[in-house]
């Protein structure tokens, strides 16, 4: 069963490649790579940020969180390649407003985050490994987002912005980084990654003291996944053989580290960022989708639309002409890929098939919060907390805040909810 997997794996590759080339257009079929792409490097990594702050507090570990902080840094360089000399008014930069909204949005994230065991990308590659979960979540995901793009589109305490910057102005009406050290000689990206530095070292040692307590009060478990990530096993080369099962199996099954994994994943950003302008989107398609099943059951595109104070063309789009869509569609793909060449797919997509009516109201819970929660942020925990932060935007760390506080309440709930 396991060759069978691993050769499905390599089958769906170039499946995907061949009908992908054939019936996508060129940009499309980008967003089917890149997509693919993030769905292998998180899933091989057994890397989301819901995690980071889960984790943390069910194991005591914040390798997780401190991981993230590394790639936020490695991510916020690689973008001032692409910005140190070019107009960042070009770019489809995510500096979102700081406002109520942003505050309360990322509550309702974090606490959503926490019901569902995921975020608004890790839904996506949960499809493959917790099925039953995932779905139920990403219904009410995609219910909250429509629900919430109303208030997204026209109230102004989640559109106006409380602070903002030259750059940050005219484009969402944030606070863009460099904008506060123009002196530094460097057009402020020396200043800008220098206070991100910061920031990440802030986190950083707050989470190694809170590693520490959980430590000291025994409380401290750590993170299977994690051990066995460490796990290094000595590669000799003089024991090297190509068509090997042991060659086959370091360079295709064995998990990547968290590191390595970040390092991917900004990698990956970068790509996407210098070939489209933008940066890393998931949530906004969930409502659109959401929208379209309205339209299966008989209300009408102009119906959906107006309830959404959007205009009909999102919703009457095709799907795999939807751009953060079809990228959606390959980090489902993705995640497979990487679990049939590992051999492991039928293993973990069994491993959650099984879960009880009281799961299925807080999954349900968790998903409505998030997705209602990004469209008060501007975004999930890419839209409005990797992508911002990457693209030097104040609001991304405003985000994490309170996402972190929306979590550690979400977290207390569901152990509540799941010692009865």
């Amino acid at each position: 069963m396991k060759k069978a997997e691993q050769i499905l794996g390599f089958i769906v590759i170039i499946l995907a490649l061949l009908i992908g080339t054939t019936f996508l257009k060129p940009d499309m079929l980008f967003r089917l790579v890149i997509g693919i792409g993030l769905g292998y490097s998180l899933m091989r990594a057994y890397t989301g940020f819901a995690g980071s702050v889960n984790r943390a507090f069910n194991t005591g570990s914040t390798k997780l969180m401190r991981t993230m902080m590394f790639m936020f840094f490695i991510s916020c360089i690689l973008t001032t390649a692409f910005l140190f000399k070019a107009d960042p008014t070009t770019y489809s930069l995510w500096i979102n407003p700081i406002n109520f909204g942003l505050l309360l949005g990322g509550l309702l994230f974090g606490f959503g985050m926490a019901l569902s065991s995921c975020c608004a990308s890790g839904v996506l590659t949960d499809l493959v490994t917790g099925l039953p979960r995932a779905f139920v979540t990403l219904v009410f995901f995609g219910l909250g987002v429509y629900l919430g793009f109303p208030v997204q589109n026209t109230a102004s305490w989640v559109k106006q912005s409380w602070f903002t910057s030259p750059v940050g102005q005219k484009l969402a009406k944030g606070v863009f980084l460099p904008d506060l050290f123009k002196w530094d000689g460097l057009n402020g990206y020396l200043g800008a990654l220098v206070l991100t530095a910061i920031f990440c070292g802030i986190a950083v040692y707050i989470s190694y003291c809170y590693e520490r307590r959980r430590k000291e009060n025994n409380t401290y478990t750590g993170h299977n996944t994690e051990i066995a990530q460490d796990l290094d096993e000595k590669f000799d080369s003089k024991q090297f053989k190509l068509f090997s099962e042991a060659t086959y199996n370091r360079y295709f099954v064995k998990p990547w580290t968290l590191k390595q994994g970040a390092i991917a994943l900004s990698i990956l950003f970068a790509i996407l960022m210098g070939v489209t302008k933008a940066g890393w989107g998931a949530s906004t398609p969930y409502g659109i989708w959401f929208g379209k099943v309205l339209m299966v059951f008989g209300v009408s595109a102009d119906s959906v639309a107006a309830f959404a104070k959007m205009k009909p063309d999102a919703f009457i789009q095709p799907f795999f002409q939807n751009a953060v869509s079809v990228q959606n569609f390959g980090i489902i793909l993705g995640t497979a890929i990487y679990l049939l060449t590992a051999g492991v797919f039928k293993k973990i997509f069994m491993s959650e098939m099984h879960i009880t009516l009281r799961e299925v109201l807080l999954f349900a819970l968790g998903g409505l919060s998030m997705g209602f929660g990004t469209r008060l942020s501007n975004g999930c925990n890419v839209g409005a907390l990797y992508t911002p932060i990457a693209n030097f935007s104040l609001s991304g760390w405003i985000f994490l805040i309170f996402l972190v506080l929306g979590a550690i309440t979400g977290n207390i709930l569901a152990k509540k909810a799941f010692a009865r």
